[in-house]
């Protein structure tokens, strides 16, 4: 792409994730709980279907590698946001037809959560290669704070007015509201996009064309450096999700914090988060100089300073009441948006590193080991407090030696990170570069 987008196209783009998070979180909020509480389904039943959401999310490698073959990122985004908004729209009529017809709605429900991850793998992966192609190197980390925080104003701008509607709940309701949000939210896609990508095919295309799947996902995953950032994105979203849903029932039991408390405990940790990727934006932004403007070094920085966060969240489970859980749960937050916006803006800038015919693809490797991990982190933090709780009476020795496991997660992915820049490479030619490249603001400016 011969220019690079400027702010008002990289907010536009955003748009996209915001419309993706309005989707979603109807299927991860409302529709779970309508499921569990008006049509008195196991927990489990919602918990499955969010599961296979995730795990359709290995499948990004494919729509990566077709989104490089068409040579055009904008088909696949507007075609897997119409397959995010069917499944959306087929969730909410199979939990209004679960009602009467329980087998049928939940084969439809299935049918559709499996839609909904087919969607938003495709759209996701495909936005983010094009912001990888468009955004210039110093803009890499402000770009992955614009589009995370315009995500997360889709969840919060979509739940509560959806719940203002809903009420009085019923399955018609549900099946309206869903449906316009997802109508809505695909409009604002196309609008979002239309234009912003050159109508004409990248030179990269037939290069890509030329090879099958296998053998470009081998040669992908033969680069030393791209197979060592899987890892290292996948060791670092586990141990990012896995206290999501163990953190405000450890301060419930151990710091005997009610409902309303622990609310706003996570609350304060999303703020934390927030002003850790409001800080890397600045920075890799040219403010903070060369050194503080690397990627490498808020990637490293965001994970070590979560493991210590953790660490001390352990400890003070075990100190007692006086121990300040608020200051250490913001920090924890702080640093999950260090470690968060920084490893997004080093994923885009190493997307195109070892050739640009693959981007795609290697962008869809690295989203897959995102989405797997994430949907694995919450269910296995979840079964380790368990089954430490077999082990210690006490729920404080459970929950510590949990964080103290995540925290030891952060330090592999810490160590992972520095280790990606010294990847040896002996491949290809394309792969001696592959090393250099997780230092994008020190090459580019």
């Amino acid at each position: 792409m011969a220019a690079s987008f400027g702010w008002g196209q990289i907010v536009r783009l955003g748009l996209v994730q915001t419309a993706l998070g309005a989707v979603v979180v109807l299927m991860t909020s409302t529709i779970n709980r309508v499921m569990v509480v008006e049509l008195a389904l196991p927990a489990m039943v919602p918990g499955g279907l969010i599961a296979l959401h995730y795990a359709v999310q290995v499948l990004r490698p494919r729509w990566g590698y077709g989104s490089d073959v068409h040579g055009r990122r904008t088909p696949w985004i507007v075609g897997g946001m119409a397959a995010l908004a069917l499944g959306g729209f087929g969730a909410a009529v199979a939990t209004a037809l679960a009602e009467t017809h329980q087998a049928a709605g939940l084969s439809l429900a299935v049918f559709s959560f499996l839609t909904v991850g087919i969607g938003a793998g495709a759209a996701g992966t495909s936005l983010l290669v094009l912001l990888a192609t468009g955004v210039d190197a110093r803009r890499r980390g402000a770009a992955a704070t614009i589009v995370w925080v315009m995500m997360i104003a889709g969840f919060a701008i979509t739940a509560p007015l959806a719940g203002h509607f809903l009420d009085p709940f019923s399955g018609a309701r549900l099946v309206a509201v869903s449906g316009t949000v997802s109508a809505v939210a695909f409009v604002l896609a196309v609008l979002a996009v239309r234009g912003i990508e050159p109508a004409r095919a990248t030179p990269t295309a037939d290069a890509v064309a030329k090879k099958p799947f296998r053998d470009v996902l081998a040669q992908v995953w033969a680069e030393p450096a791209s197979r060592r950032f899987t890892i290292f994105i996948f060791v670092a979203m586990l141990a990012y999700s896995a206290q999501e849903l163990i953190l405000e029932p450890f301060a419930g039991l151990v710091f005997a914090m009610t409902p309303g408390v622990t609310t706003k405990l996570a609350g304060l940790q999303h703020g934390g988060v927030l002003a850790g990727m409001l800080m890397v934006a600045g920075l890799t932004m040219g403010i903070g100089g060369p050194v503080l403007g690397s990627l490498k070094l808020w990637t490293t920085v965001g994970c070590a300073g979560s493991a210590l966060a953790l660490l001390g969240i352990a400890g003070g489970g075990l100190t007692g009441p006086d121990f300040p859980l608020r200051a250490a749960v913001f920090g924890l937050g702080l640093f999950n948006g260090i470690f968060a916006v920084a490893a997004i803006g080093s994923m885009m800038a190493l997307a195109g590193a070892g050739g640009e015919a693959e981007r795609g693809t290697r962008m869809g490797v690295w989203g897959a080991a995102q989405g797997v991990a994430f949907g694995a982190g919450g269910f296995l933090g979840t079964m380790a407090v368990d089954l430490a709780r077999l082990v210690t009476p006490l729920p404080v020795h459970a929950y510590a030696a949990v964080f103290t496991g995540e925290a030891l997660l952060f330090l592999v992915g810490a160590a992972l990170a520095l280790w990606i820049e010294h990847a040896p490479a002996t491949r290809t030619r394309r792969v001696d570069r592959l090393g250099a490249a997780f230092e994008p603001q020190l090459s580019a400016q």
